[in-house]
């Protein structure tokens, strides 16, 4: 029996959006794609070939309008319309009907050993697009469906299809664009697996307006996970009115990344193509080493860059083949990662970068070398210190700080705001409500009174400097890998905030 398209289905928010969305994780959730990081793989796929597939057809239509010629970036039968779409008067879906009439099994056969093929083979094409290379990227590894139920991948397939035929209130820019802003976060949810790959959203927000991206400056994201700091800065910078020539260059050759992980490339590709990013300018291999496994879509980098936003990996380690390319060697990667930012920041330059905490007490020399070098080269400005648990679900429950630096004078003075108390859980999550007395306060001048409060307060590196702090006193096995206690529990030996912040810049300077 084939299937036959429903009616456009309208959604009026973004919450109906997201449980729309839901409710497809949970048809994939019914086969072999049970965690958040099998599903939301899976559903990315199918979302950016849905997508393209919209966004050709209407740029057909255009050329076709203008009598222009137009030239796809798949061919049939491999278009969405052709095997995915539900079928319909139109004659969308034409090859998934012939598929539906054939035996038991012959639908996924045409999807792994045609389709996912015939994708991969895209950027091996002489003269190969930008669209086609992106296309070949996000296929690469996609060997098969993890769906085994061709029920189940129709089904999934339906929804989607009614996605691209969806109406969606004026708000909102493009329903899958916005569909995938609801998918992301299950990577972030309690107890999934994918979450190192997802900075809550909030926090992005806020980091990235604080360092306020202008029009014109490039923006560089050294470990882009699922491209979240990216797209935030997209955003930003759309709200600031990008003339047609501005616009280009933006979609095109300011935003820029980097993405070690195999699982963590399709899924950052598509985001930033379903937020019409058009030439997603990522680089897929170990920042650290420099040792690259795809470079095609890094072209023309430039070296330095006016922003820069970032989360690290927490608790990784490295050898010495990525130690090599440091000056203060170390196997702590956020402090090789901290190296390399304040290296790729450009003179003038801003940067907005998440920390592990403990990274501001380690007293290990090339660690101690590195928070030099920053506060030498660059003017730490802003430090906020998060509650615990923000990171939690991506597998890191350690305290955290965000640190804002701009590159080209060294440090005075650190204003410092405390969000430490705020208890976070998952029915109690951090909010953009959270942040508001902050930026409130971040946005004045330096000068200004209201910059101080029982949370915030300003810390003179010098006056830090001529004191005396007695560091065994606080953490006596403070260069003891023995130490049995975590981060968290030296740092709730400290009484106060305040001190944490000063006995942190005392072990810096």
């Amino acid at each position: 029996m084939v299937r036959r398209a429903a009616a456009p289905r309208k959604f009026e928010t973004q919450g109906d959006l997201n449980r729309y969305i839901k409710g497809i994780c949970n048809i994939l959730r019914r086969d072999k794609a049970k965690g958040a990081r099998l599903y939301v793989a899976e559903l990315t796929w199918m979302l950016y070939l849905n997508a393209l597939d919209v966004k050709e057809a209407e740029e057909e239509a255009m050329a076709k309008a203008v009598g222009a010629s137009f030239t796809p970036t798949l061919e049939a039968p491999y278009r969405w319309r052709d095997w995915a779409a539900t079928p319909d008067a139109a004659g969308n879906g034409e090859h998934r009907a012939s598929l539906a009439s054939g035996a038991m099994g012959e639908f996924l056969a045409f999807v792994n050993d045609e389709l996912f093929p015939y994708l991969r083979s895209l950027g091996k094409k002489p003269n190969a697009t930008a669209r086609q290379r992106v296309t070949a990227l996000i296929f690469g590894n996609k060997d098969s469906t993890v769906l085994e139920s061709e029920t189940t991948l129709l089904d999934a397939l339906d929804s989607v299809d009614v996605l691209g035929r969806s109406e969606v209130s004026q708000q909102h820019l493009f329903t899958i664009s916005q569909a995938f802003e609801g998918l992301l976060p299950f990577l972030g949810e309690k107890k999934n697996d994918g979450g190192q790959f997802f900075t809550p959203r909030e926090v992005a927000r806020v980091m990235v307006q604080v360092v306020n991206p202008r029009l014109g400056k490039t923006v560089y994201d050294p470990c882009a996970g699922t491209a979240g700091f990216l797209i935030e800065a997209y955003k930003h910078l759309i709200l600031q009115g990008p003339a047609p020539t501005e616009l280009e260059s933006l979609r095109r050759d300011v935003l820029w990344g980097r993405e070690y992980a195999n699982e963590a490339l399709p899924i950052t590709l598509a985001n930033m193509i379903l937020h019409d990013i058009e030439t997603p300018r990522i680089w897929h291999g170990n920042t650290l080493t420099g040792v690259a496994t795809s470079d095609h879509l890094w072209q023309d980098a430039p070296a330095q860059y006016d922003y820069i936003l970032t989360n690290p990996p927490f608790g990784s380690k490295e050898g010495k083949d990525a130690q090599a390319h440091f000056a203060y060697k170390i196997a702590k990667a956020q402090v090789l990662f901290l190296q390399h930012i304040v290296d790729s920041l450009a003179p003038g330059g801003t940067c907005g970068m998440v920390i592990d905490e403990g990274v501001m007490f380690q007293t290990i020399t090339a660690s101690v070398q590195t928070k030099r070098k920053l506060l030498n080269e660059c003017d730490l400005f802003c430090v906020v210190s998060l509650p615990k648990g923000v990171f939690v679900n991506a597998g890191a429950g350690v305290k955290t700080n965000i640190l804002f630096f701009k590159k080209g004078q060294s440090t005075e003075r650190v204003w410092y705001y405390d969000l430490s108390d705020r208890k976070v859980n998952k029915s109690n999550p951090l909010t953009r409500d959270d942040f508001d007395d902050f930026l409130y306060r971040v946005a004045l001048d330096a000068d200004d009174p209201e910059r101080v409060s029982d949370r915030s307060w300003f810390v003179d590196i010098d006056s830090i400097k001529s004191r005396t702090y007695d560091l065994k006193a606080i953490n006596p096995t403070a260069n003891d890998r023995s130490d049995p206690r975590t981060t968290s529990e030296l740092l709730d030996e400290l009484k106060e905030s305040r001190d944490i912040m000063e006995t942190a810049l005392a072990a810096i300077t």
